[in-house]
């Protein structure tokens, strides 16, 4: 419970608990136990099936605002019970958030529901090729630009490229064309004539590099599984990961090779590469 003194001196409970009124088929007790501390908390229907999945760094205030919110009284008619679980920190309750996601499919969860097969443009061939996650492992494959969720979202964002930067439709593979004949950005004057000889190869290649730079896939920097430590009031806690896939709290055993998880990518590509988090190189 928060208090501060108004205007007026008059001691003022800010305490959002008791600023609404509960849903009356939602039981008050756990609502009265959700702690201000980083975690995930659970939208539960009366059969007990996940609702919804949420996180947020103070999970009492999170939740009341959803009771608060008009825009989701259907979610709310649907709740029979919320459960919460704290972690270390915020980046445990993206993380966990997103394992509960993929393992209970909520249906008014969207953004994570649906375990999606991935794509990526690769460099270091004759031309770029559009790979797939099941064939290549993002995790560990230099070379790779943009994650995607189709092939045709992949050529068209390098179509969108190669028209900025200028580049050859056919030395970027998006269009089929005879060795020496001009190729139809060349024929409209917006390729730099890789395809006839006017340009190098190795200068063709080096502009397509620099395109495609700013969506580098950045391939997991550690030879290993690594642990994220956090710590909020009293609870520290040890998230353990592995080419950009999250492991959980404790080291599984048995189980196959760690593989490479979009949203775990998402959740901790800056973080990681901006030295802010607390790391423990595991063995």
């Amino acid at each position: 419970m928060h208090t501060h003194v108004n205007s007026v001196g008059l001691l003022v409970c800010t305490d959002p608990a008791l600023n609404f009124s509960t849903p009356l088929h939602i039981p008050r007790a756990c609502l009265d136990a959700l702690p201000q501390q980083p975690g995930v908390y659970i939208f539960r229907d009366e059969a007990g099936v996940s609702v919804y999945i949420g996180n947020s760094v103070n999970i009492r205030q999170r939740v009341l605002s959803h009771l608060r919110t008009p825009e989701e009284a259907q979610l709310l008619a649907r709740t029979h019970h919320i459960e919460h679980e704290r972690t270390g920190g915020e980046i445990g309750a993206l993380l966990r958030e997103a394992q509960l996601i993929k393992a209970h499919q909520p249906v008014f969860n969207s953004k994570l529901r649906r375990i999606r097969e991935m794509c990526s443009i690769r460099l270091g061939v004759a031309l770029p090729e559009v790979v797939f996650a099941k064939d290549v492992d993002f995790g560990r494959t230099e070379g790779l630009f943009g994650l995607f969720q189709t092939p045709q979202a992949a050529r068209e964002t390098l179509r969108g490229l190669a028209q900025e930067a200028g580049l050859c439709s056919v030395m970027t593979g998006l269009e089929k064309g005879a060795p020496g004949r001009p190729c139809f950005a060349r024929q409209i004057r917006r390729c730099q004539g890789a395809c006839t000889g006017e340009e190098s190869a190795a200068d063709h290649a080096a502009r397509v590099q620099a395109a495609l730079a700013p969506l580098r896939v950045m391939p997991w920097p550690y030879p290993g599984p690594i642990a994220i430590v956090e710590k909020s009031d009293g609870l520290r806690q040890r998230q353990l990961v592995d080419n950009w896939c999250y492991l959980g709290t404790r080291r599984p055993r048995g189980k196959a090779p760690a593989r490479f998880d979009v949203d775990v990518y998402r959740i901790l590509v800056k973080p990681l590469f901006q030295g802010i988090l607390t790391i423990e190189q595991l063995g």
